[in-house]
């Protein structure tokens, strides 16, 4: 998490924001280590909304698909390793419907009940739904319940946000075969939630694509091939 918290800084420093430090911080989520019980932390003040964000609900559409498996930046950059024609974005799905266009540091709370997302848009005819569902699977733990190794709170649970029914049947079918080939036998439980796709905002431009520009950057261990 402290690892995490030091790339963020960098990267909002270069978008002209100023950081500061305090003692005592816990580390148990982005957004308690950002600010101290005082809230004169590096995100004391509001965020005001980015105009130039997403603020609509998509179409719903076989050929996207929604992820949440933890910290956005590593979901995004192991999908586009391994299926490099896919056209990603990172962003905060499926919360409450009472906020909107949430800033990260909101998301970081709690609050909101949005998730760490990745979208994607594929062409099934190179990439096929089932197969995406597996990699999701192979890329991150999913029998813990919001958390992905050191980053916990909801905002980092593992979900599957569907956008049309065949795409429920899709992965309900991998989820279960998945879970019977590398998962009962450990006595482990996929805990994933399998639920229809909610209102999708884009994360702030820095989160885009953050690994692929700063390689050194904090990613979850989690987010590896496990099979």
């Amino acid at each position: 998490m402290l690892s995490r918290l030091r790339a963020i800084k960098q990267s909002l420093s270069a978008f002209a924001l100023t950081t500061t430090t305090t003692a005592n911080r816990p580390v148990s989520s982005a957004a308690r280590a950002m600010s101290d019980d005082s809230g004169n932390g590096a995100f004391a003040n509001p965020i005001k909304m980015d105009t130039t964000r997403s603020d609509c609900t998509y179409d719903q559409t076989e050929n996207i698909a929604t992820f949440a498996a933890g910290c956005f930046w590593g979901v995004e950059h192991i999908f586009n390793k391994y299926f490099p024609d896919l056209k990603t974005t990172v962003g905060y799905s499926n919360g409450k419907e009472t906020i909107t266009n949430p800033s990260y540091r909101q998301v970081c709370s709690g609050a909101t009940e949005f998730a760490e997302a990745v979208r994607i848009e594929f062409d099934p005819a190179k990439t096929t739904y089932a197969q995406l569902v597996e990699h999701f699977y192979r890329t991150h733990d999913p029998t813990t319940t919001n958390r992905q190794g050191n980053d916990i709170g909801t905002q980092y649970r593992s979900g599957i946000y569907t956008h049309t029914p065949d795409q429920e049947k899709i992965a309900k079918e991998v989820t279960e075969r998945v879970q019977k080939e590398h998962f009962t036998s450990k006595g482990l439980t996929i805990t994933t939630e399998i639920i229809p796709a909610g209102t999708w905002y884009d994360a702030e431009e820095y989160h885009q694509k953050y690994l692929d520009n700063n390689p050194d950057g904090y990613q979850c261990p989690t987010h590896t091939l496990h099979w």
